[in-house]
């Protein structure tokens, strides 16, 4: 039922209102105030009225957020003394898709226990409806994005102070695609950013560019950024818990070297940085110049916040554009993401600090197969059988002299993931072509 962020799919397929109503009441068995919200899509308005409904009838008091991007919700959920937040959204996904987060008062997503309780009650449809006369209450709050915005321009005033530049000379291009985003441009005009905004308008169909901001994605962003001289490009998937980046050069910043960049500012010597298994070996070698260390967590960010949790790592973050401040949140964060980020800009240019790095050609592809499970177990038994160094943390990744190569199935969409990297572009592609072999003889031998 859970991917590795939430509960994900079509609608009217695997997300219904009759799902989020489960999840309202399993939530709601254990829960005295819930904080909910939603993102631009127009299927969330059926479904966080289901979700309310769900938590009302379990005796939970509701507090209603309307639309807002995820990490504002995510720490409305401490501010309000809630014991939990459910975010309906699908984030990245295609329009048809939609889906439900669960948050705990820290900011961080529920865990794998908090999890399976859930989906243990669901499927059990163990529920404890309150009496006819002890339902919740279900109120609005328009605060949460006053607040978030508020927490924003705290952070950027040291930011900018910390690296005594001066925000007034620095000029940003903002692309929402037309989620929720918007938060980051009213922040960053707060601090006295000069500010321009793309794709602004809310439209959950999400018209402008896909909603997952990739380097194709951001097209548009690079073009405005070279086009006004622009110091930086920020670019936010639906629900804004994704920040990526095009530098003052009008380059898009692939999300290692984008790691790289932030873990290398927040880490000093003896500190650990939390990224999953499928991040750069150049983020390994920026950090071990630094004195400080990476440490592998599976993909997803609630494993990421689980392992930035812990003594001595302090920063976390995703190559897909989720990026974990601890001291400040323990969400993926794209506004603060990209407030810090301004910060950085207005010190030194983006596009020197990321020509500072010295990349390793990566390679990444997808293989469609609703059977993603069972293909990568065969893929496991088959490398298994080989002899070679693997890893099972999550999915199966073979080291070897000359690089890695990952094979994984993803959690949010019927895909399998494959990644590849070496210190030369031959052997990236060897290695690329050898984990598609395994993965297409897999895809054959499970019956697709």
């Amino acid at each position: 039922m859970f991917g590795t962020s939430g509960i994900r799919g079509p609608i009217g397929e695997t997300v219904t209102a009759e799902l989020a109503l489960s999840v309202g009441r399993a939530v709601g068995a254990d829960a005295g105030t819930v904080v909910v919200a939603r993102d631009v899509r127009d299927s969330g308005r059926a479904l966080v009225d289901a979700l309310a409904a769900g938590l009302v009838e379990s005796g939970t008091d509701v507090v209603d957020l309307g639309v807002v991007a995820t990490p504002t919700a995510a720490r409305a959920v401490g501010r309000r003394n809630a014991d939990a937040g459910a975010v309906v959204t699908a984030s990245h996904n295609p329009p048809p898709d939609n889906g439900l987060k669960l948050w705990s008062p820290s900011g961080r997503a529920f865990g794998p226990e908090r999890r399976e309780t859930v989906a243990d009650r669901i499927t059990a449809e163990s529920f404890d409806l309150a009496a006819w006369d002890a339902h919740g209450d279900r109120r609005s709050w328009d605060g949460a994005e006053r607040a978030h915005r508020a927490a924003l321009v705290d952070a950027g005033r040291r930011e900018f102070a910390a690296r005594d530049a001066d925000p007034t000379d620095l000029s940003v291009v903002v692309d929402v695609g037309t989620g929720t985003g918007g938060v980051t441009a009213d922040a960053l005009s707060d601090l006295g950013v000069d500010v321009e905004t793309l794709n602004a308008r809310p439209d959950g169909r999400f018209p402008a560019r896909p909603s997952e901001p990739t380097a194709d994605a951001c097209a548009s962003l690079r073009r405005f950024v070279s086009a006004t001289d622009a110091d930086l490009g920020i670019a936010h998937d639906g629900d804004a818990d994704r920040t990526m980046a095009v530098d003052d050069a009008g380059s898009f910043v692939p999300g290692d070297l984008l790691l790289a960049t932030f873990a290398t500012d927040v880490a000093g010597p003896g500190d650990r940085v939390a990224a999953p298994v499928d991040t750069s070996l150049v983020v390994d070698d920026a950090l071990e110049a630094a004195g400080a260390s990476l440490v592998r967590t599976r993909v997803g960010d609630v494993h990421v916040a689980e392992r930035a949790t812990e003594a001595g790592v302090v920063f976390g973050g995703e190559p897909s554009g989720a990026w974990i401040f601890p001291a400040e949140t323990l969400c993926p964060d794209g506004p603060l993401a990209a407030v810090r980020l301004s910060a950085l800009a207005a010190e030194r240019p983006l596009s020197e600090r990321v020509a500072g790095f010295d990349p390793y050609p990566i390679r990444r592809t997808n293989h469609r197969t609703d059977r993603t499970a069972a293909v990568v177990d065969a893929v496991r038994e088959a490398c298994a059988e080989s002899g070679e160094s693997v890893s099972t943390l999550d999915g199966v990744r073979v080291s070897r002299d000359d690089g890695w190569f990952l094979v994984r199935a993803s959690g949010t969409q019927p895909l399998v993931r494959v990644t590849a990297e070496a210190r030369d572009p031959a052997a990236a592609d060897d290695l690329l072509a050898t984990a598609e072999g395994l993965v297409t003889a897999a895809i054959e031998r499970t019956g697709e």
